[in-house]
């Protein structure tokens, strides 16, 4: 009975010895994106399971947030998610300007003439001179009015600016005839050019290349786990080739995303012949490893800094670095806190994610 007892104890020492270990909880990311016609494939993403795919095939969760831009951006500056959609500019004025160090991990498009300058009564761009101006200030459309008057040989000293909040910006601008010029980006673009008398006579087609839509991932986490990197690459791409085709799968996705942006399909359709689409993977590796985003970049930086838009103590753009691939910084190469990666695309391009 002693010994028979022994070989029991034995036995059961050996078979713990050797069982597994529990599986570990899956990580959970979140991701917070905003209606935008560049961003919304990462809805239908998350909508037809195409997100939960690559995330279970790298063991990981990952969870959208739907939110309003600004607070998108600040929710990822204060730590609340781990990625955000957001352009360029945004990411140097808001995140690399807070300290946080981010990578730019997917260039999906650049804006083709989403971003507008209008007017009425046949003012041309000349004519803005001593005009009264409406925008969102600091925004995106306050950069487009700046490369719009600096390529024209006029200054922002030259115009009168009336900053106004994107949610009201179209309807005063359609209801008061007494403004002139509005300066906004789609849906508002489409909703104040349908009304007569109307002129767009500078958009971002102007400045191609230059209001970049990212896919913006903390670096810290992205260097621990870049599964989520692989992950949320995969998806993208997937969603891309889906909606790049012709065919009812791809009626139904573009359905999709009209609804939920709140237009018809005629409507997005249209917004997206304004949005420079990076449709395949080696389209956005082509463009991230060039030296036109290098170029493109420069004004942007230069903009952030001219309108004190890169922290306390800034005494020039360099004040912190942009990375890109290959090696080269913008700026300060001991402070970088915005870099272009283009690995992930680049598996992605080579069909190894």
């Amino acid at each position: 009975m002693k010994f028979r007892l022994i070989f029991v104890f034995l036995l059961c020492g050996l078979v713990l010895a050797h069982s597994p270990e529990p599986p570990a909880k899956a990580k959970t990311y979140k991701v917070a994106w905003s209606v935008y016609v560049g961003w919304m494939p990462w809805d239908y993403a998350g909508h037809s399971g195409i997100l939960k795919k690559w995330a279970d095939k790298y063991g990981i969760n990952i969870e959208l947030v739907r939110m309003d831009y600004i607070p998108s951006v600040e929710a990822y500056v204060a730590g609340q998610v781990d990625a955000c959609v957001m352009t360029n500019m945004e990411c140097l004025d808001m995140p690399a300007a807070s300290g946080i160090d981010s990578t730019a991990l997917i260039v999906g498009d650049y804006s083709n003439g989403n971003d507008a300058i209008l007017t009425r009564d046949n003012i041309d761009i000349k004519g803005l001179k001593g005009k009264q101006i409406s925008l969102v200030e600091l925004s995106v459309s306050h950069y487009l009015l700046s490369r719009c008057l600096t390529m024209n040989g006029l200054k922002e000293k030259d115009v009168n600016l009336i900053n106004t909040s994107d949610a009201d910006i179209a309807p005063i601008f359609l209801s008061n005839s007494s403004q002139k010029v509005v300066v906004t980006w789609n849906p508002m673009v489409m909703q104040v050019e349908q009304a007569p008398g109307i002129n767009k006579i500078f958009t971002s087609a102007d400045i191609p290349g230059e209001v970049l839509d990212l896919m913006v991932v903390n670096t810290k986490t992205l260097q621990a786990d870049p599964a989520l990197g692989k992950a949320l690459t995969g998806a993208w791409f997937e969603v891309l080739a889906l909606i790049s085709k012709r065919g009812p799968e791809t009626d139904k996705a573009l359905e999709f995303m009209a609804s939920s942006a709140g237009c018809s399909a005629v409507e997005f359709k249209n917004q997206l012949k304004t949005t420079a689409m990076f449709w395949t993977p080696q389209a956005a590796l082509d463009f991230t490893t060039s030296e036109e985003i290098r170029t493109k970049m420069e004004f942007v930086r230069q903009f952030c800094f001219d309108k004190g838009l890169l922290g306390e103590g800034s005494d020039s753009a360099d004040i912190f670095g942009v990375s890109y691939p290959g090696g080269e910084v913008q700026g300060n190469k001991n402070k970088v806190r915005m870099r272009f990666d283009a690995s992930f695309v680049k598996m992605a391009a080579e069909g190894s994610l």
